[in-house]
């Protein structure tokens, strides 16, 4: 049984994934539905955590619109997700970045990483 199952999310992965982690910058191209249209929205942050593994995997990014945080989780493998994009690197300590919920301004910022 389960054999089967991991051959099943086998098929429902995504073969070409660019590697991102946690603290890079990144421009999510989301599919979004209004009535019959349908359209890609960029909406770019920093990746604040990423989770589970296999075809379950997903990530959550963070930007700041208005004033106002924002995070938005996504399913890496889904079909709604056109492709993901690197806008810079950065460079954390951490696996997940929760404390830059309580962080305004500057001091949300993460350094970036120079090769």
């Amino acid at each position: 049984m389960n054999e089967i199952i991991k051959s099943i999310e086998q098929e429902q992965l995504k073969p070409e994934i660019q590697d991102f982690r946690v603290g890079d910058t990144v421009k999510v191209y989301g599919k979004i539905k209004e009535g019959n249209r349908e359209r890609i929205q960029v909406f770019e942050g920093t990746v604040l955590k990423r989770q589970g593994g296999s075809s379950r995997e997903t990530f959550t990014v963070r930007k700041t619109s208005n004033g106002v945080g924002v995070e938005k989780t996504w399913p890496l493998h889904s079909p709604n997700v056109e492709r993901i994009e690197v806008v810079r690197r950065g460079k954390v300590r951490r696996a997940k970045l929760n404390y830059l919920r309580q962080r305004i301004g500057k001091k949300s910022k993460v350094k970036e990483l120079v090769k």
